[in-house]
């Protein structure tokens, strides 16, 4: 479940911005019509949720 963001939260990700972080969120990446993982770079079908190789997920 996710958080609300605070206002601390927004100054935070300013204070990371201005320093070359970045603060989106990471979500799949698209490779031959399939999800793949940011982490590992594994494969998965459009209806995976999490990642079955290293368990990463996008929350």
């Amino acid at each position: 479940m996710a958080a609300t963001p605070t206002p601390d939260d927004a100054l935070f990700d300013e204070f990371l911005d201005d320093r070359g972080h970045e603060t989106e969120p990471v979500r799949w990446e698209e490779s031959y019509n399939k999800k793949q993982c940011p982490e590992c770079g594994a494969l998965h079908d459009d209806d995976a949720v999490d990642c079955t190789v290293c368990g990463w997920n996008p929350q």
